[in-house]
């Protein structure tokens, strides 16, 4: 008898993990690049980071200080900014959620998604397709990306121990 329960109890276990698989493939459209953003310690955190739902900030460091987004952020010979740029927002539990700027359909550096604090859905501006990047983990919602299923690059944003979180890959 126990040996049913155990395998009543596996098959239940691997229904879930399957159904909670995410079905869109985003990690494969965009080639490898580092990813690294030091927002550790409360106060670059509470200076740079998001706080509330629908909050975003992009974070894209070039060769020109002047297209660096932030302006005033201090990047470091370590700090890497993805392929296209970052898109850091924050979900419904105000948890940091991280993403490439890079659109997946157009796979260019320079093609970015822009980002609606009010919408909470980042949208590209070449092909038109539009991303949940607040609820739903950057899959798409409309456009050729969401034919093809193919959501925004996700990062993480890990909590650092002084407080903050470092972005990373």
């Amino acid at each position: 008898m126990t040996n049913v329960i155990k395998t009543i109890l596996t098959a239940i276990l691997c229904a879930c993990a399957l159904g909670a698989c995410h079905d869109t493939v985003d990690s494969e459209r965009i080639p490898f690049a580092p990813v690294h953003v030091d927002l550790s310690g409360t106060g670059t955190w509470d200076t740079y980071g998001v706080h509330g739902f629908g909050q975003g900030r992009i974070f894209l460091r070039t060769g020109s200080s002047a297209d660096q987004q932030p302006r005033n952020f201090h990047y470091n010979d370590l700090s890497a900014t993805g392929f296209g740029g970052l898109l850091l927002v924050a979900d419904l539990e105000n948890q940091p959620l991280l993403y490439d700027l890079a659109c997946p359909v157009e796979r260019k550096q320079t093609v970015r998604v822009s980002y609606d604090r009010d919408t909470q859905i980042a949208t590209c501006p070449q092909c038109g397709s539009r991303y949940n990047v607040c609820e739903h983990f950057g899959s798409p919602v409309s456009g050729p990306a969401f034919d093809r299923k193919w959501g925004l690059k996700r990062y993480t944003a890990h909590p650092a121990a002084m407080g903050g979180y470092i972005l990373a890959n």
